[in-house]
């Protein structure tokens, strides 16, 4: 591979420039984490009423992040080809977050396919609105 001449002119020194942003981000960053801090002194949030073993809520729901698996969970059939249902709810999400990951060492190959990648674009939005929505079902149900 040919190694790319650049001019003096074409480049951008490190100091001050790349540190002078750095240093920018940095304070933008220190501002808004004081902002927040100087907000939650002005009004706490406060703690909600203490746990009462002896008083379990009728409907305990998870966080929002996982509210698209419990929604699975609970509308997954008892069992499923002969495998528990709860069991097939559990290890079929495991599976699809791990072949995401190991997606890009199965293919590697360069793809210059505009049909390929509107065929993965699809997929992409398809997985998106389906996790969107089992949310919201989660949230709602």
């Amino acid at each position: 591979m040919s190694e790319i001449e650049h001019s003096p002119e074409d480049t951008i020194p490190f100091f001050p420039d790349h540190v002078r942003t750095e240093f920018y981000v940095v304070l933008g960053v220190l501002a808004v984490v004081l902002i927040i801090a100087i907000a939650g002194m002005i009004d706490p949030v406060g703690i909600g009423e203490p746990a009462d073993p002896l008083n379990t809520p009728l409907h305990v729901k998870p966080e929002w992040y996982f509210l698209a698996l419990y929604q699975i969970l609970k509308k997954i059939p008892p069992m499923v080809l002969g495998i528990e249902g709860k069991i097939v709810g559990v290890v079929i999400p495991i599976l699809l977050v791990g072949l995401v990951f190991i997606w890009p060492f199965l293919d590697n190959k360069p793809d210059k396919s505009r049909k390929t990648y509107w065929i993965r674009m699809a997929f992409a939005i398809f997985a998106v609105i389906t996790i969107i929505a089992l949310t919201v079902w989660g949230e709602v149900s």
